[in-house]
């Protein structure tokens, strides 16, 4: 190799080594100064404020969450006695009927061919054997309303074909877990929600909890039928549907702030404004109903009363805030609540 191009290999070499090199200096120098300030900055002990909530009366009550699907409470099959050719149906999917109800005019096998032919022959023909060999009458056994319609006239039936499929009535068959099972009892009251009309609430109650569980996912669940005071429109069978059971319930109770709560030792405490250095003087009392924001206060503590609530603040040693810090893994955000006045 010419010693020219030697050279220049060893130059680029030294070249490339000396870029290295500053390049690590420059990587210490940062970390260095990261951890300086992380030293300098690093957060002190949190302190904390005292926040004065005042107590104030409303309803709370316990609830069990669950979904469930719309579906008949009795679906009914309604097949032909005999088989043959469906003459007129006088029905169609909505409609009400009553047990005893006409719904279809069937001709059997034989009357079917019999009328083929005759009316070949002409209309007098046609009509003599329509008097002699009557048409068989399919009425409604059950009183509801009609939700499946599968066949038309002129269509073949067998004795094993569906014309129509009737429910005396649409509920919501719940899925309810078996921790909770041991709340829900029948006649309680409940709401429902459509998942495909968010916007209608329905009023409804517990009609019947199963005697049998069913393990899905490893998980046992029981079935309650919730029955809606009155059947919307807009019910359909196979709709999904979200529902709360409403367990206990109370009005106009005197209610705390979970967050305003400490446990210990099986007892709930408050805190009260004032005591030494002015962080506050523990109160027990004693609390009834709960839900996800508030609990019932079944005593120590009436309407008007004033509690505290501690809220912690973290700063750091030099008095600064490390929301700007850009040698922190995470950056505080900020969000604003609009309140109700």
């Amino acid at each position: 190799m010419p010693t020219g191009c030697t050279q220049k290999g060893e130059l680029l070499k030294k070249t490339r080594n000396r870029k290295r090199t500053a390049l690590l200096a420059v990587m210490l120098v940062i970390a260095a100064a990261a951890a300086g300030v992380y030293v300098k900055r690093k957060p002190t002990e949190e302190t904390s404020t005292l926040v004065k909530t005042r107590i104030e009366t409303g309803d709370i009550r316990e609830t069990v969450e669950t979904a469930g699907t719309v579906r008949p409470q009795n679906r009914l099959e309604v097949k032909p006695p005999i088989a043959g050719r469906i003459d007129s149906l006088l029905v169609k999917e909505g409609d009400r009927v009553k047990r005893g109800d006409t719904i279809a005019w069937l001709s059997s096998t034989e009357r079917a061919a019999m009328l083929d032919a005759a009316r070949a022959r002409g209309e007098e023909e046609l009509d003599y054997w329509k008097e002699i060999y009557k048409s068989t009458r399919l009425t409604a056994p059950i009183t509801g309303e009609v939700i499946v319609r599968n066949l038309e006239p002129g269509q073949s039936v067998g004795p094993n074909t569906a014309v129509v499929v009737l429910s005396d009535r649409l509920i919501v068959e719940a899925s309810v877990d078996e921790t909770d099972i041991g709340s829900v009892k029948v006649g309680q009251s409940a709401e429902i929600t459509l998942d495909a009309y968010p916007g209608v609430q329905i009023a409804a109650r517990v009609g019947h909890i199963s005697y049998e569980s069913t393990v899905i996912n490893n998980v046992t669940i029981y079935k309650v039928e919730l029955i809606a005071d009155k059947v919307p429109e807009v019910f359909r069978s196979g709709m999904s549907a979200a529902a709360t059971i409403v367990v206990k319930q109370k009005k106009d109770v005197v209610l705390v702030p979970l967050e305003a709560v400490t446990q210990e030792k099986g007892e709930a405490f408050v805190l009260l404004p004032g005591g030494p250095q002015d962080k506050g003087t523990r109160k027990r009392i004693a609390l009834g109903l709960s839900d996800d924001t508030n609990a019932e206060v079944l005593a120590g503590l009436k309407a008007g009363d004033t509690i505290a609530t501690h809220k912690t603040d973290f700063s750091l040693s030099d008095g600064e805030s490390n929301v700007n810090n850009p040698f922190m893994p995470f950056r505080k955000r900020t969000s604003k609540t609009k309140k109700h006045k």
